[in-house]
């Protein structure tokens, strides 16, 4: 299997294609596995390169918390640029993945192309930080108790039920793909990653000088990021919602 090192963990990816790079970053509920559809549509004509993060097998999975944390997911996309000798790509990122590809916009300006940041901002909106806070503690403490018993929930909440009513292949491979999941790996990334990242509206002065190109991208589940989402397309210089 390949792997690239990074700083405490050994992360897996995989490539397709030849052309100039796109790197996909997946969300807390699945691993690279989600981007099948879009990997074969752009290898095409792209270099396409979908990791898996830290916790996720068969990525490492850290026994030890502080191997976790939004700053990490930041320096895990570096050193998969790194490993791949890949000095500037498009990132494509949902939810966590999409948190993920705008901080790195933010911080590494030249090293990214173009953003897609899809299903972004959930908590980040000040009436839903207290919810957000107790929900991602009890998520943690039941990935840590019960893989099986709290992925079943996640998978008929109401972000997900509407897959299971429109694909129920794809939303059975959802729900069997997140079982698999290391609870530790969950269970600390929902803590380190997730409760503990600054809220998006907290980042607006510095979002505001960000040239980066951004396509904002809500689904018709996304109620807890639409607030987030407006404020990202009239705070970004160069984005379109």
């Amino acid at each position: 299997m390949p792997y690239v090192d990074a700083s405490g963990a050994k992360l897996y990816f995989e490539e397709y294609g030849e052309g100039y790079p796109i790197i996909f970053i997946h969300e807390l509920g699945s691993d690279l596995r989600q981007w099948e559809d879009q990997v074969r549509y752009f290898s095409r004509a792209y270099r396409c390169v979908t990791c898996n993060a830290r916790g996720y097998v068969p990525s490492d999975v850290p026994e030890d918390p502080a191997a976790y944390g939004w700053e990490q997911s930041i320096d895990d996309v570096t050193a998969v640029m790194q490993g791949l000798s890949i000095d500037c790509a498009h990132l494509i990122g949902l939810s966590m993945g999409a948190y993920t590809g705008l901080q790195f916009g933010l911080r590494h300006p030249r090293k990214v192309s173009a953003i897609v940041c899809a299903a972004a901002g959930s908590g980040s909106p000040p009436s839903q930080r207290h919810a957000w806070l107790r929900e991602t503690s009890i998520l943690a403490r039941g990935f840590e108790r019960s893989t099986d018993s709290i992925s079943e929930k996640v998978a008929n909440s109401a972000t997900r039920i509407q897959l299971k009513y429109k694909d129920p292949k794809r939303w059975q491979a959802f729900a069997s793909q997140l079982r698999e999941q290391s609870g530790k790996g969950l269970s600390n990334t929902v803590i380190r990653c997730q409760a503990m990242r600054p809220s998006l509206h907290d980042l607006r002065d510095r979002l505001a000088r960000m040239m980066v190109p951004v396509l904002l991208i809500v689904g018709d589940e996304d109620a807890a990021c639409l607030e987030t989402n407006l404020m990202l397309k009239s705070t970004l210089p160069n984005a379109g919602l």
